[in-house]
């Protein structure tokens, strides 16, 4: 694994792991972040996505994770703190999209 992808997925871990003990009232964002994250993966192995383009997208995740974290905090997710995550995640799957299809390809 390359130094830049092992810190990133070190981070992401690091919001993630909190989060595995505990049963989450979020089923559906947590499967959605999930296909995310394996969507980012995929495109690092397939070479559609640079190293940087793969970092910069595994930071929004963990952005993401965060603010889940942040409204589960208080043991229940708001129908308000929901819409902004599944906005948040909407964004996040748009750019996934961009970069995988764009012209730049890993080297």
């Amino acid at each position: 694994m390359k130094p830049v992808n092992f810190v990133t997925v070190a981070a992401f871990a690091a919001f993630t792991l909190p989060a595995l003990g505990q049963t989450s009232s979020t089923p559906r964002i947590d499967q959605r972040q999930a296909n995310q994250e394996r969507r980012i993966e995929q495109g690092e192995k397939s070479g559609a996505l640079t190293n940087k383009e793969a970092a910069r997208l595994e930071k929004g995740q963990a952005r993401v994770q965060k603010m889940e974290n942040k409204a589960l905090a208080d043991g229940k997710v708001t129908a308000k703190e929901r819409a902004r995550i599944e906005k948040a995640q909407d964004r996040q799957s748009k750019k996934i999209y961009r970069e995988k299809h764009d012209k730049q390809t890993a080297k």
